[in-house]
């Protein structure tokens, strides 16, 4: 489709039918490169965790889309390898952080760089212009996507 003849609603089922199988592929290769039985979500948290360090096991379950239960479950199980630390939060007795080790960035940054490493292997049939566009396409999703959290979340904090 040509750029002058696609409209946002076109724009937005392609986004909804690719981004998909990319994040599986994603999901797959860092699945691959990180420890032997380590499940998604857990490697999610983990992630989740590499770059919101002390966050509250609430979070954690947001982002997962699980329960509190589950979560909870989770944190368990990474601070059992060692991946994760559990405090209490000094301020709020109730409130759990969860702050990655060494040992968990250091198998996060793994993975990742695998990751990124075969994708960038997989990218390198397109020519110079086509990665261009990719990241250009790329960058401009990401901002919109940026601008619609924040506007959520200003709209949450002024409680409407």
């Amino acid at each position: 489709m040509a750029t002058s003849t696609i409209t946002a609603e076109q724009c937005a089922g392609l986004v909804m039918e690719n981004i998909p199988p990319i994040m599986r592929f994603v999901r797959a290769e860092m699945r691959r490169h990180g420890a032997p039985g380590f499940s998604m979500p857990q490697f999610r948290a983990l992630a989740f965790l590499s770059h919101h360090p002390g966050a509250s096991l609430s979070s954690v379950a947001d982002h997962l889309g699980v329960t509190l239960a589950t979560a909870s479950t989770i944190a368990d199980r990474l601070v059992r390898h060692g991946l994760v630390e559990r405090a209490a939060d000094p301020r709020e007795r109730r409130r759990i952080t969860l702050t990655p080790t060494a040992a968990g960035l250091d198998l996060y940054q793994q993975a990742r760089m695998a990751t990124r490493a075969k994708l960038g292997h997989m990218l390198e049939a397109l020519t110079a212009e086509q990665l261009h566009e990719i990241a250009t396409g790329l960058t401009l999703l990401s901002d919109a996507f940026r601008k619609a959290i924040d506007e959520t979340k200003h709209v949450t904090s002024d409680g409407a």
